[in-house]
């Protein structure tokens, strides 16, 4: 005896759903590996000077002074002038920034006093002031303390995640912005490119 059942025909809603579902659940993963990667690079958190107390900084990327992580005081970027600078951000908790930093120090050390490096750390806590003292000797340390202290010089060059390095000509001026790590080959080109070292 056959079967008298009716068969069954999904609903147009359902068969519009099986269309839409493989569409959506891409559309998540995008959001969460996009959400993931900012995370993993890292934002910097507003914090205070590693000394404990506040201390009123510029935000121009043109003429920043920020809080020494090691010690009392400011960083300057005037105090560098006749000298080109090239300003790296870190933090201990950046994991391409500890790929970065000792690609940095080995090109400083290169350069000399051609060109004058210094570090800024993003951390609130002393951890980066020690990640920086394993890798480079000799740079001059600050502290981009965020929006708490009216600081933030890593939001006024545009820069969202880490690392960040700038670059600055003798005068001061801000001649670029790279966003992301570097490596020994990108770094000795662009600063032969900026400042004609002759780095290798």
């Amino acid at each position: 005896m056959a079967d008298a059942r009716p068969e069954h025909t999904p609903s147009p809603g359902a068969r519009r759903w099986r269309l839409v579902a493989p569409l959506v659940a891409v559309a998540v993963a995008v959001v969460a590996a996009l959400l993931i990667a900012r995370a993993g690079s890292g934002t910097p958190p507003a914090s205070t000077p590693a000394s404990g107390s506040p201390v009123k900084v510029s935000v121009d990327p043109s003429a920043w002074e920020l809080p020494r992580l090691d010690g009392p005081g400011l960083v300057r970027l005037a105090d560098f002038r006749g000298r080109p600078v090239v300003v790296n951000f870190f933090a201990s908790w950046c994991v391409p920034c500890r790929a970065e930093l000792p690609v940095l120090s080995a090109m400083a050390a290169q350069a000399g006093d051609r060109v004058r490096f210094v570090g800024i750390d993003a951390e609130e806590s002393r951890d980066g002031e020690a990640l920086a003292h394993q890798y480079i000797r000799g740079w001059p340390l600050a502290q981009d303390v965020g929006g708490r202290l009216n600081s933030g010089l890593h939001d006024a060059l545009g820069a969202q995640g880490m690392p960040v390095t700038a670059f600055y000509d003798a005068q001061g001026r801000l001649l670029g912005v790279k966003l992301g790590t570097f490596v020994h080959d990108t770094l000795r080109d662009r600063l032969n490119q900026l400042y004609g070292l002759g780095v290798r």
